[in-house]
């Protein structure tokens, strides 16, 4: 930064000064906002294919199926084990791999985990992989959404 000698005459006023610093704030904030965007972006590359390889492997593909089919009480991870007809401790791996990828919530109750699926984990992974679907044309977008939609109906405040 050019130092200006006190006392010097300079056609620079006060205003120009504070219309720079907002135009150099305003610039930061576009260039932080912009990468932002991009590591959110990209974080949300990395989750879907951390998830998709997760899903990858045919007892994991099971699990997260399981889990998803016990919700929202979950299942024990002995009783996981069980039920897929693995090894506990093979099923401990895959359960953390799992778990890293979020795509499932182990929460300890007394000395067993109940794991759970994440489906808002999940949801995420679709909606990255949907978000620019069909260049917006709803029409071609309709069967794939009806397709998701839960085959068990929504139970509202009254039927409880």
């Amino acid at each position: 930064m050019r130092r200006i000698p006190s006392g010097t005459p300079t056609a620079v006023s006060a205003t120009t000064i504070k219309a720079r610093r907002v135009t150099r704030h305003d610039q930061t904030d576009s260039l932080a906002a912009a990468l932002n965007i991009y590591y959110l972006r990209y974080m949300d590359k990395n989750r879907t294919i951390a998830a998709l390889a997760a899903l990858a492997q045919p007892t994991r593909l099971d699990t997260f199926k399981l889990l998803v089919s016990r919700e929202p009480a979950g299942v024990p991870a002995g009783e996981l084990a069980r039920l897929i007809d693995v090894p506990q401790n093979t099923m401990s791996a895959h359960l953390a791999i799992l778990s890293r990828a979020g795509l499932i919530i182990g929460e300890r109750k007394s000395r067993s985990i109940i794991y759970r699926a994440d489906l808002t984990g999940m949801r995420d992974v679709i909606a990255f992989l949907l978000k620019d679907c069909c260049g917006g044309r709803t029409d071609l977008c309709q069967p794939l959404i009806e397709d998701l939609t839960p085959c068990c109906p929504t139970r509202s405040t009254s039927d409880v």
